[in-house]
């Protein structure tokens, strides 16, 4: 009889972003972990709701990103807040240096993710929303749920 495991979450998104930013480009960068990290993201136990970048002597680094203690972890276990270093090639690091200082964006992580065994996290170039924007993306969707519900009516 074989033991049923629960699922490995191998992607953490951030919801916030589609609510509160227009995402302009996006780039995908690998993530310096530690061993503990590793295994406390692949069960699933990190969140990058409140986390950003910045670019310090051209190099990318992800803070407030929250990747619990693994469970199973010594005295050596990582600290759950720490600052993270993000692999970029440099090209990349100084477009998104020059996007931030023309002032109005900030690069934030949108999802976090396992590729070939690495961790990935797709970082985007975004820029605040307004109130009256949001308000516009609610009635919209508002809008569009009504038709669906319309259509699904209309078939039954």
């Amino acid at each position: 009889m074989k033991k049923t495991q629960a699922p490995r979450i191998t992607e953490i998104r951030n919801r916030k972003v589609s609510r509160d930013y227009f995402v302009g480009e996006t780039f995908e960068a690998g993530v310096v972990l530690t061993g503990t990290e590793v295994k406390s993201f692949r069960a699933g136990r990190a969140q990058i709701n409140d986390a950003f970048v910045r670019i310090e002597n051209l190099e990318a680094i992800m803070y407030q990103a929250h990747i619990n203690e693994y469970d199973f972890g010594n005295i050596n276990n990582h600290n759950p807040t720490r600052p993270r270093k993000l692999l970029l090639h440099k090209k990349q690091i100084l477009k998104l240096k020059s996007a931030t200082e023309s002032g109005g964006t900030s690069i934030i992580p949108l999802k976090m993710y396992m590729k070939n065994g690495l961790v990935k996290v797709l970082i985007g170039v975004c820029t605040g929303k307004k109130l009256y924007d949001k308000r516009q993306d609610i009635k919209k969707n508002e809008a569009m749920r009504e038709a669906r519900r319309a259509m699904s009516n209309y078939r039954r």
